[in-house]
């Protein structure tokens, strides 16, 4: 059957962008929602912190809950958190009696229940396609992403210019449509648990001691955390450059947007490169690619050619997530798919909150030129890191029992 025919994909995959794409307006919306309520800046980065501080906390212990209870049930009462949550904003909004730990608290569990949710969301796509046909639903989720993050920051910010409250009602009317579409879909989430649960501390530490065991795997992630810093370098450093150039901050916006695209097309176009390059191919390939882009960087301040240049480096960067998630997602058993995906999202979000504060140190003891062709340099460092882990590291195709493919390497 062909997968726009898969009934239950197709309602998990819509379910699930219009929750993301709530999920995404509402973690812009925080901040501003403080500062334009007429709250200070130390108060916006408060509640900034409290929707990210989940992603540091929450991660581990919700692979655990993912991989115990029924999946299906946690995506529901993720949705059911995430409307309380925000639901709870809006009736203070309209009675006017807004404060700073209802916004934490509320900000918190939102990010929270988008980690349960998104978790549980990819582990489930393994039993609801066929496994030939993996490659391209991951696609099409890491496109799905790319497009709530391209549509989320003007969706927000254009509603929150017309109301406080407008865009947590998308966020709300986001969450209501997911738990519709999951109530809707028959197929179960994973197979039934033969094995007694156990201690939260027992399971987390089998689940590492499985990742830690998967060396190519591992390798892969630690590639793609270090990719996520330079990209964080790489941004800043086109904020300065666009700054002394004498640009307006639109420009910026503009260069974004075409990342944005770049990164969209890159995981739409991902299962046409699977099925015909292997995965340590397209790994090298995609770290080659940007380190060509980057150099350029250094030595240009058109818009025009750091838009095509931060486009083409999105591209690779949204191609190569989709190559290293569904690898994951094909060796890792499926009683583990949770664990798995919370200890690969910490990691690389645990690079992204380092990137910016690695920009700023480069940055400021260096300046721009200097920083950007040290990124040039990391960059051709990953690539050949790459390319001898994949000679190192082949990985053992799993058995059809644990429905996986065969993965090229």
């Amino acid at each position: 059957m062909a997968l726009w025919k898969n009934k239950d994909f197709g309602l998990l995959w819509s379910g699930a962008a219009f929750s993301i794409l709530g999920m995404r307006v509402s973690s812009i919306a925080w901040p501003l929602l403080v500062i334009f309520d007429g709250g200070s800046p130390e108060r916006a980065g408060l509640v900034g912190f409290a929707a990210l501080l989940p992603q540091l906390v929450i991660q581990l212990p919700a692979g655990v809950v993912v991989d115990r209870w029924d999946r299906k049930k946690v995506m529901i009462a993720c949705d059911v958190i995430g409307m309380v949550a925000i639901g709870s904003v809006l009736a203070a909004l309209f009675m006017g009696g807004l404060s700073l730990p209802h916004l934490l608290i509320a900000a918190f569990l939102e990010g929270s229940a988008a980690i349960g949710y998104q978790l549980s969301e990819r582990a489930a796509v393994r039993a609801v396609v066929h496994p030939e046909q993996l490659p391209t639903a991951l696609s099409q989720n890491e496109a799905r992403s790319k497009g709530a993050g391209l549509l989320g920051q003007p969706i927000s910010t254009g509603l929150l210019s017309l109301a406080l409250w407008m865009p947590f009602i998308i966020t709300v009317l986001g969450h209501l449509f997911s738990l519709l579409t999951l109530l809707a879909i028959r197929t179960p989430f994973q197979k039934e648990r033969r094995k007694a649960p156990r201690s939260v501390p027992t399971e987390l530490a089998e689940g590492l001691r499985w990742m830690h065991g998967q060396k190519l795997l591992r390798s892969a992630l630690v590639l793609i955390s270090v990719t996520n810093i330079i990209t964080q370098v790489l941004s800043l450093s086109m904020v300065l450059i666009i700054r002394e150039s004498g640009r307006s901050v639109a420009t910026i916006g503009v260069i974004g947007v075409a990342s944005g695209i770049g990164g969209l097309l890159g995981a739409l176009c991902a299962s046409w490169f699977m099925s015909r390059l292997s995965m340590s191919t397209l790994f090298v390939g995609t770290l080659l690619l940007r380190f060509l882009m980057i150099p350029t960087i250094a030595f240009t301040d058109s818009p025009l050619v750091l838009g095509a240049l931060f486009a083409a480096m999105s591209w690779a960067g949204g191609l190569m997530n989709v190559v290293g998630g569904v690898y994951q997602v094909q060796i890792t058993p499926e009683e583990m798919q949770g664990r798995a995906g919370s200890v690969s999202s910490l990691v690389t979000s645990g690079a992204n909150s380092l990137g910016p504060l690695t920009a700023g140190l480069l940055l400021g003891a260096v300046g721009t030129t200097p920083t950007v062709l040290s990124a040039a340099v990391v960059m051709a460092v990953l690539a050949g890191a790459a390319a001898v882990a994949a000679y190192r590291f082949r990985p053992t195709p799993e058995p059809a029992t644990n429905h996986a493919l065969p993965v090229q390497v």
